[in-house]
């Protein structure tokens, strides 16, 4: 039997190959339609906000919850892009596109209502400092607080650009060692990530449910909620069955 029937040699090599760029294909067409569909929902639930609800202003819940949940979202969907191409285990891949379709159809409408409203479309100071005891009309809670490596909070001030990531953000180095990972290593890496990105996220979104004045935009924070709970759960149940422990809150 030679190299290219074994299926170790240049055909299983390109095999493999083909299959990645299929699925990145899958990716990426899938990206296309939910930009196009949440972006259209962004505007048009917008439609009905002004009937009974003024614009929402700089500093409010419902922009702040929409430009830093679209960071967070952004991060998921580079994730899960890179599960659809690595990943060896299809109820892994399956569950990486659903993440990403959701999530990006999401950051459509949020982007949305940012343009309507008239602000920016990411952050521009600290972020969660929409996130206050009195329900974004203070300055204490949640306010200017990002966390370190050690899960601790601080209050110095930074922009966005150079302030510390969002609980549960990957690191730039976990990133780099996703995108390297291929076959179970890959599941499994991905699964713990983006667990940890789903529970660093819930806080915001739990809050953005409780205290928007825009009542379209409590009711996204709340699907958020309830489809990441469920998908923390799944991802839990794999992780298990795979042998593997969830990473500690950074």
């Amino acid at each position: 039997m030679t190299d290219t029937d074994s299926g170790t040699g240049p055909r299983a090599a390109g095999d493999q190959g083909s299959t990645r760029s299929q699925r990145t294909a899958l990716a990426i067409l899938g990206l296309i339609a939910a930009i196009a569909v949440g972006f259209g929902l962004g505007f048009l639930a917008n439609q009905f906000l002004h009937d009974d609800t003024a614009t929402p202003a700089a500093g409010s819940v419902d922009v702040g919850f929409a430009q830093d949940m679209t960071v967070h979202h952004n991060q998921a969907v580079e994730m899960a892009a890179i599960a659809i191409a690595n990943a060896s285990d299809p109820m892994v891949r399956d569950l990486a596109y659903d993440i990403l379709t959701t999530q990006q159809n999401q950051i459509g409408q949020m982007t949305g209502w940012l343009s309507l409203w008239d602000q920016p479309l990411l952050p521009t100071g600290e972020y969660m400092t929409w996130m206050t005891e009195d329900g974004g009309h203070g300055s204490a809670g949640h306010a200017g607080m990002n966390h370190g490596a050690t899960g601790e909070a601080t209050t110095s001030p930074a922009p966005a650009s150079s302030a510390p990531a969002m609980p549960g953000m990957a690191t730039s180095d976990e990133m780099a060692a996703l995108r390297q990972a291929r076959g179970p290593a890959a599941d499994v890496l991905f699964l713990q990530l983006m667990l940890r990105h789903h529970e660093g996220g819930l806080p915001m979104m739990q809050y953005g449910a409780q205290h928007a004045d825009v009542q379209t935009v409590r009711d996204l924070a709340q699907t958020m909620v309830d489809t990441q709970q469920s998908e923390s759960h799944r991802m839990m149940q794999l992780l298990t069955e795979k042998g593997a422990a969830p990473l500690p809150m950074n």
